[in-house]
């Protein structure tokens, strides 16, 4: 079986998941929740949750325990993304390859949808307590969810790289962007990989080398970004390109240049594979799916 065909697969399987967990959209408050289902229902690559559920098999996971969990992490993802589109933030007018919620909806409804993700992600996690309500890893895993979406890890950073936007260039250093990247891009990535671990009862020096594993997936992840913000298109991105220069933003290719930012991609790429294959047991989906998404096109 091709790779396409497995990923494919697997992104209709996570996508199923996500359904199951969306609110109904009744009630006074039926336009918040269209809203909140149109932005998770836009599409994307579904990475966390897919991340999520495959360290949790790579440690011998078994039970449904860990789908509430997927649910969340991509409704907090998506929230984010809804945000960052807003007027104040980016002003974008395009997400995966349709109008952002915004757009749509207004910006006003699209901070309530936003906040109710946010939101609903912690009711949707909790429901594994319906599941096994005695496991002492759900209360873990749901300690690492809040603070890797709080202020000590994406807001945190997103609160940075706002702030950046407004500094003289010349000011923002390599350890500024480091830290914008790692809270705003790999904390929710470090997420989802340690919440599969602690789900299936990994260790704690396994959890924490699946930390370090998912933060160089998820800078990688982020400087292969920026390039395609300058290499791509919308019609191949899916989202307007060039918005980082439209925005006076420094970035990590504007800082490294683009040689070495591809360089450092593949050092990061490399480092995360070679710590993944420490481990006993063995994914090699979640190898290759590392392997791919760190070196994507779109």
């Amino acid at each position: 079986m091709s790779w396409e065909i497995k990923l494919k697969e697997r992104v209709a399987e996570v996508e199923a998941v996500i359904q199951k967990y969306l609110p109904e959209e009744t009630g006074y408050q039926k336009t918040v929740l269209e809203a909140m289902n149109y932005s998770v229902l836009a599409g994307g690559k579904r990475l966390r949750p897919m991340l999520m559920e495959e360290t949790y098999r790579l440690f011998g996971g078994n039970s449904k325990i860990v789908e509430p969990f997927m649910a969340a992490i991509e409704m907090i993802h998506t929230y984010s993304l809804v945000h960052d589109d807003l007027p104040s933030m980016d002003n974008d007018e395009y997400r995966r390859g349709r109008k952002t919620t915004h757009v749509v909806y207004g910006e006003g409804m699209a901070i309530l949808a936003g906040d109710g993700l946010l939101n609903y992600a912690f009711e949707t996690a909790l429901k594994a307590f319906d599941m096994e309500p005695a496991n002492p890893a759900i209360g873990k895993a749901m300690q690492v969810l809040a603070k890797k979406a709080g202020v000590y890890g994406m807001i945190g950073g997103q609160t940075a790289d706002i702030q950046a936007e407004d500094m003289d260039q010349s000011k923002v250093t390599n350890e500024l962007l480091l830290f914008i990247h790692e809270n705003k891009t790999a904390a929710l990535i470090q997420s989802s990989m340690m919440i599969g671990a602690i789900l299936a009862g990994a260790s704690a020096e396994a959890v924490a080398a699946v930390e370090k594993i998912a933060y160089n997936v998820g800078i990688a992840f982020q400087i292969q970004d920026d390039i395609l913000d300058i290499t791509s298109s919308l019609e191949v991105l899916g989202k307007m390109t060039g918005s980082d220069e439209k925005n006076n933003k420094v970035t990590y290719v504007t800082l490294n240049g683009m040689e070495k930012s591809k360089e450092d991609v593949e050092k990061l790429s490399k480092e995360a594979i070679d710590l993944l294959d420490s481990f006993e047991n063995k994914n090699e989906f979640l190898n290759q799916l590392i392997e791919e998404l760190i070196t994507r096109e779109k």
